[in-house]
């Protein structure tokens, strides 16, 4: 087992001596993408108690995050002792993303036009010489095995202007990057997060992505969450989730034919996220999730529940 509190010692004693300290008038400044996830809020406090406001971090809501999610972060670490930058994103990602289906095409165009915002930010903040991001151990190992392409993977692009990019939480597994954040005081609302993908929802919307539809899918995936969570089953759930396909059925709604998407549940338990087995929810939830997703949510008139554990599965559909 990883000793943590002399791991957060270690990087912090490196990031001061590549960066520069708190108070160091040579410092050099990094540019930290957040997200609010488990993985860039843990990367950001070990920043900020190494380097302090020389960290400037930019959440880019780029359109994809979840059901009033960009305004959660916000009022996280917009009032935090840091330098917190909102990009209001949405409409350049999805023009970027207009009639692009192929998941790992998705998956490098929004990763490209992540560095793209980075280096229109960074141009303004004057000069900055790191790209810190909160890659962690399962990203490298995926990226590496060709499972899944990751924006926190790759190297930098021959067109961007930082020096260097810092990854301190990237011999970590997700549990280590729990157990740091409450090392570093994170509050356990942060720490205790389920894993969202970098792509955000657009590796849950299958097909093309329009604003209607990532609207159609947020709300069934908050009223998804949200039962789980009333009926106290979100304790033992690791990650869980609704996904729009882009398949569509028929449906009867207040008697009359309907023809809307499928919708997908999905729910796991896990320790490593490299193996991860279906949560058996009681089937009474499970239909009364579908019932208020059906007669809630325009444009859904059917609802799965995928059964399929990692492997041979993915936990994402995408």
């Amino acid at each position: 087992m990883r000793d943590i509190k002399a791991y957060k010692e270690q990087k912090i004693a490196e990031l001061r001596e590549k960066i520069g300290g708190v108070s160091a008038p040579d410092s050099k400044k990094a540019l930290l993408g957040l997200s609010g996830g488990v993985d860039s809020s843990v990367c950001c406090a070990l920043l900020a108690q190494a380097i302090g406001k020389r960290l400037f971090c930019i959440f880019v809501d780029h359109g994809l995050m979840r059901k009033n999610e960009g305004d959660e972060v916000e009022a996280a670490f917009g009032n935090m002792d840091i330098n917190f930058i909102r990009v209001d994103a949405g409409a350049r990602f999805l023009g970027k993303l207009a009639g692009i289906t192929e998941p790992e095409q998705k998956r490098k165009i929004i990763g490209e036009e992540f560095i793209r915002v980075f280096e229109e930010e960074a141009k303004k903040l004057g000069e900055i010489d790191f790209l810190a991001q909160g890659t962690i151990s399962l990203d490298v190992i995926e990226s590496k095995g060709a499972i899944k392409a990751h924006h926190n993977v790759g190297g930098l692009p021959d067109s961007m202007n930082f020096k260097e990019i810092i990854e301190p939480l990237k011999e970590l597994n997700k549990e280590e990057v729990r157990e740091l954040g409450r090392e570093l005081g994170l509050p356990a609302p942060l720490t205790d997060r389920q894993p969202f993908p970098g792509p955000g929802l657009a590796v849950r919307c299958i097909g093309e992505l329009t604003k209607e539809r990532l609207d159609i899918l947020r709300e069934a995936d908050y009223i998804f969450r949200s039962e789980l969570t009333g009926a106290g089953i979100d304790k033992d759930v690791s990650q869980c989730f609704a996904a729009l396909t882009d398949m569509k059925a028929v449906g009867i709604k207040d008697g009359k034919r309907t023809y809307g998407y499928i919708a997908v549940l999905r729910a796991v338990r896990t320790t490593d996220f490299m193996n991860a087995e279906v949560v058996r929810i009681p089937y009474e939830v499970l239909e009364k999730v579908s019932a208020k997703i059906t007669s809630v949510v325009d444009g859904i008139s059917r609802v799965v529940y995928d059964i399929t554990d990692k492997p041979p599965g993915t936990i994402e559909l995408e």
